[in-house]
């Protein structure tokens, strides 16, 4: 110990005093504030980045600043899930598409159940692929319907637009923004949009920022969750991805464009407003 301490430059005593002095205030809140920090990186599926949950933690009531924050993030190991985001298509711009486009871009809308997007997306398993068709109202980013099956045809977005028709019960005038998807153009897909006086908008073909929003909410679920975890059968999957759209995603994940609220809290402290 006598060489140790001569190698590092301390004294014996000091080295002796050290082990038993307890440990400052400074180290015992930041021993507290790590447990905070485990605690939401876990609640929110390891998704949460240095600003999000700094915001998150000062809503708490527990103040620190980001510097601090990072610190101790790094300390745990803590880095927020990300993978690459979808390829920006350039091919077959020049057509028409089958529907006008309603929505070019417009994607901040100010108030509920005017503008829906849909789209269609794919997760493996290894019973095979399980298809999810969602709708999402661009007022609040949130998820009014949702449908999975093992076969991608018409009657899957159907589905998802009729359970969001149910529970939203939309004016007539409402429109609902789609790509090209040869489902989306169907006859019967079409109907169902004229039975309840919904207005059909597409983007162009191959453009996928035409349709950012549900892009976007499929990169959040992919990156959250199911790139993370190959399940065994479609019925594993449909459960944990029906979890967390209606759990986590709809009711608790922050969104950026929503002042860091989840799509629910937006749309209550819009009507209490």
């Amino acid at each position: 110990m006598k060489q140790l301490c001569r190698a590092l430059r301390v004294s014996r005593s000091g080295f002796y005093a050290a082990r038993h002095r307890p440990a400052s205030l400074r180290s015992t809140e930041d021993l507290a504030l790590r447990e905070h920090i485990k605690r939401l990186d876990q609640k929110h599926h390891h998704a949460l980045g240095i600003v999000r949950m700094w915001r998150m933690l000062n809503e708490e009531g527990i103040v620190c600043g980001k510097h601090r924050l990072t610190r101790l993030r790094k300390l745990e190991g803590i880095v927020a899930r990300r993978v690459a985001r979808f390829r920006v298509m350039n091919t077959h711009q020049n057509g028409e598409p089958p529907a006008e486009d309603l929505v070019k871009r417009g994607f901040k809308i100010a108030n509920p159940d005017r503008v829906w997007v849909s789209d269609i997306t794919s997760i493996l398993t290894r019973e095979g692929w399980l298809h999810l068709a969602i709708v999402l109202d661009l007022y609040a980013r949130r998820v009014v319907g949702w449908a999975m099956d093992a076969r991608q045809q018409a009657a899957l977005p159907i589905a998802a637009l009729e359970k969001a028709l149910a529970q939203r019960t939309p004016v007539a005038g409402l429109i609902c923004h789609t790509d090209q998807g040869s489902v989306y153009g169907s006859n019967e897909y079409k109907k169902v949009l004229v039975d309840h006086g919904v207005l059909a908008s597409m983007s162009r073909r191959g453009n996928c920022h035409d349709n950012a929003v549900a892009e976007s909410f499929f990169s959040t679920l992919k990156n959250e969750l199911t790139h993370h975890t190959f399940y065994q059968t479609r019925a594993e999957a449909k459960a944990a991805i029906s979890d967390y759209i209606e759990l986590y995603y709809n009711a608790v994940r922050p969104h950026t464009t929503l002042r860091c609220c989840s799509p629910m809290q937006f749309e209550n402290a819009a009507r209490s407003a």
